[in-house]
């Protein structure tokens, strides 16, 4: 099999994700003590024993859905499996993080306090309540990107996400987002519903957020990723530091195009697809973006042995 290495974003996040993981290895619990050292507080215990309100904060989900993605890795790597078995990483916005972390381009310390950073820059961008995003069902990314251009007026409303043919998240003024909402409608969206997040991520919104975090990565290493990663805002691959870099400043505005990375991942002869970490919302995307390919989570001891017995299945 041709594989790509997947990891999924804010929203995938559960009370008691990874522990399973933590138990069964030495070195997957080490990530997550590698997580609370740099962070200087025990996420894992919010994680595995806390609040699901606390947890869904974005400044705890995107560092702790890093960790889980990291403890996974780790559990492939010491019972023989690995990025050397990959052709290519990518990662739905923050997941992004975890992909390069994964590659080797960026260590665990430093994504956690990237990510703990990009989480409360994020948050601070808009004010509580000024903003909002909302899910377009049934309608494809050309349709949904005019249906938020007509809402915006003169606030913000954008394409955020372009997550599979039928599911395009926009984002901006929730005054804005609301009426792109009725208009989805009247144009015919299966769906359209606000979601239940804290900021309208990835729109202009989150230009200081943007800026906050080139401060951040300026005093971060980015290595060349042992694999390529398919960047969220170029749906292309990606190995130089400087370009990752300047692409992950460009990601807090910019549209998530996973619906293009997932498709040239499998014009370019990727067969499967392994979802690493927390849940299975990345999975069902791919299923929608193309019925030819094969999808697996590996998110507890058993989905890696599985994962690995497949592999090796497919060499012989």
């Amino acid at each position: 099999m041709t594989c790509a290495f997947v990891f999924p974003g804010q929203g995938a996040q559960t009370i008691g994700m990874g522990r399973a993981l933590a138990e069964a290895y030495p070195a997957a619990r080490a990530v997550f003590e590698q997580v609370d050292e740099a962070l200087g507080e025990h996420l894992s215990a919010l994680i595995w024993e806390g609040e699901a309100e606390d947890l869904t904060l974005t400044e705890n989900a995107q560092p702790a859905l890093m960790a889980t993605s990291l403890a996974a890795m780790r559990a492939l790597e010491a019972e023989g499996g690995g990025i050397e078995a990959v052709s290519f990483v990518a990662g739905h916005s923050l997941g992004e993080y975890s992909a390069l972390a994964a590659a080797g381009a960026l260590g665990v310390a430093d994504a956690a306090r990237l990510l703990r950073t990009r989480g409360r820059a994020m948050q601070a961008a808009v004010p509580v309540g000024a903003g909002a995003m909302a899910a377009l069902l049934g309608l494809d990314f050309a349709t949904a990107a005019g249906v938020a251009a007509e809402a915006a007026g003169h606030q913000v409303c954008q394409a955020a996400n372009d997550n599979d043919p039928g599911q395009v998240v926009v984002s901006g003024h929730r005054e804005a987002v609301e009426r792109a909402v009725g208009i989805a409608r009247e144009q015919g969206a299966r769906r359209a519903v606000l979601l239940p997040v804290s900021a309208p991520f990835h729109c202009a919104l989150m230009e200081p957020a943007a800026r906050a975090m080139a401060e951040a990565l300026e005093g971060v290493e980015i290595n060349p990723p042992a694999v390529p990663l398919v960047a969220n805002v170029r749906a292309r691959p990606v190995s130089d530091p400087a370009t990752i870099r300047a692409l992950l400043v460009e990601q807090v505005t910019g549209v998530v195009r996973w619906r293009e990375s997932v498709a040239w991942m499998a014009g370019a002869g990727v067969t499967t697809f392994c979802e690493i970490g927390a849940g299975k919302a990345l999975s069902g995307m791919i299923r929608r973006i193309d019925k030819s390919v094969t999808t697996r989570a590996v998110g507890t001891p058993g989905d890696v042995r599985e994962l690995l017995a497949a592999q090796r299945g497919a060499e012989l």
